[in-house]
């Protein structure tokens, strides 16, 4: 993913020569995993994040996250925009209804990107963003390759720019791990869904 830094720095470049910054659209997954992507992000975009996670079993769980994402946002990001979607968990189990039985990292994690991913893409459009992003890929845990390819095709569908990113790379998840501890984030022990919730077991 050298493009995506590549992209990314001429991005931020070109910020410090304009008063006028392109809007992105930064679907956040958690508070934790989105520190070091606003971080390296913010300079280069007029930021918005977007938590929406349909996936996150049980409700308790999803609040205290959003609250977190919030926290965070509000605390050490306050350049930074916040959206935080309902909870709506039907959306989530109706679209990977028949693949319950799937392995973590396997066909329903693909549907639960491609979930996320289309919302966010029809946000962005919706909403006059210039550019459409995950935090996803800072995970180790996540296919960087699927989630990009994935995030073309809602660019193609809502005609709304993704920006590809590998955000592990470079010490990026190790960055967020830090950064995260600094700001006392809670950190959650398993994806999200009630899935991978049994797996940790």
């Amino acid at each position: 993913m050298n493009d995506f830094f590549k992209k990314a720095e001429e991005l931020k470049t070109a910020a410090t020569d304009s008063d006028k910054k392109p809007r992105m659209l930064l679907h956040s997954c958690c508070g934790p995993c989105s520190t070091a992507c606003i971080e390296y992000l913010a300079e280069a975009f007029d930021l918005t994040i977007l938590f929406y996670n349909p996936n996150i079993a049980p409700k308790e769980e999803y609040d205290l996250r959003a609250k977190e994402q919030a926290r965070y946002v509000s605390d050490f990001a306050k350049e930074v925009k916040c959206v935080i979607c309902d909870y709506e968990p039907t959306v989530f189990y109706d679209s990977v209804k028949g693949f319950e039985k799937c392995e973590e990292g396997g066909d329903r994690c693909a549907i639960c990107f491609d979930l996320r991913l289309d919302f966010s893409a029809k946000y962005a459009k919706e909403h006059g963003f210039d550019y459409f992003c995950t935090t996803l890929t800072v995970s180790p845990h996540k296919n960087a390759a699927l989630i990009n390819s994935i995030g073309k095709e809602k660019e193609k569908k809502y005609g709304i720019a993704f920006f590809p990113s590998d955000f592990k790379k470079k010490d990026g998840y190790l960055r967020s791990v830090r950064l995260a501890k600094a700001a006392g984030l809670y950190r959650q022990n398993y994806c999200g869904c009630i899935f991978s919730f049994a797996d940790k077991k």
